[in-house]
């Protein structure tokens, strides 16, 4: 979606954190909607393109959990998970369904606010002018073709079908061929320099890229693990 204001749908059934989030988000110049269940967060997301969706999991109804799978089946709108279950299980599952963040309560606004720029600024919506200085790069390694542009990723002429979160993945990786960056090296570049999530989170991301990539024929182990340093992409 390209628009100057930035559209976030926020999905909550707690009418305190629903209002909190909502207050704030629209301080900094964003329009939000809002949802209290599952079933209306569907609904809202098929009818329109926003540019971030922050969803809680436990929701009456359809859960969140659920609502990432639909949305996922049509969109590839940035997904911040926003929730109470705060074991590593719950994130793992909610990064292997296709979400981008997670972030647990009880949350400080500020880096609520941190990751919202940087999931809209990585894929468009809120671009800064370090985004911006990439903007129309072509990169090719291990017969990708990953144009900045167009924000498509190709091999042999076939779209790799990523995420936004894939594509900075996949691009951080291509900028620097042969080159093995660490952890936390990939969380500063491909996850933005407002925050820093858990390096468990790259692994995950790392899992899902190589699936996209195997399924449009890449061989997956160009993304090649460095045990106990990090991952590079092979040139």
């Amino acid at each position: 979606m390209t628009t100057a204001t930035p559209q976030i749908l926020v999905v909550d059934d707690e009418e305190a954190i629903l209002e909190f989030v909502s207050y704030n988000l629209r301080k900094e110049g964003y329009e939000v909607t809002t949802a209290t269940d599952g079933d209306q967060a569907v609904k809202l997301a098929d009818a329109n393109p926003f540019d971030l969706v922050i969803l809680d999991i436990m929701l009456p109804g359809t859960d969140g959990y659920e609502v990432c799978r639909k949305i996922r089946a049509h969109s590839e709108v940035p997904l911040l998970f926003l929730s109470a279950r705060d074991t590593e299980l719950d994130k793992v599952v909610g990064l292997e369904l296709g979400g981008d963040d997670y972030l647990a309560k009880p949350f400080g606004i500020r880096e609520l606010q941190a990751r919202v720029k940087a999931l809209l600024r990585r894929t468009g919506g809120n671009r800064s002018s370090d985004g911006a200085s990439l903007a129309g790069e072509r990169l090719e390694a291990a017969g990708i073709v990953l144009d900045e542009s167009s924000h498509e990723a190709t091999f042999s002429q076939t779209l790799i079908d990523l995420t936004p979160r894939e594509f900075e993945l996949l691009a951080t990786l291509m900028r620097y061929p042969s080159k093995v960056l660490t952890r936390e090296q990939l969380l500063k570049q491909a996850w933005g320099w407002e925050f820093l999530v858990e390096t468990k989170t790259v692994d995950t991301h790392v899992k899902r890229l190589r699936d996209k990539l195997e399924a449009a024929g890449v061989d997956p182990a160009v993304v090649e693990t460095v045990r106990g340093y990090g991952y590079r992409i092979q040139a």
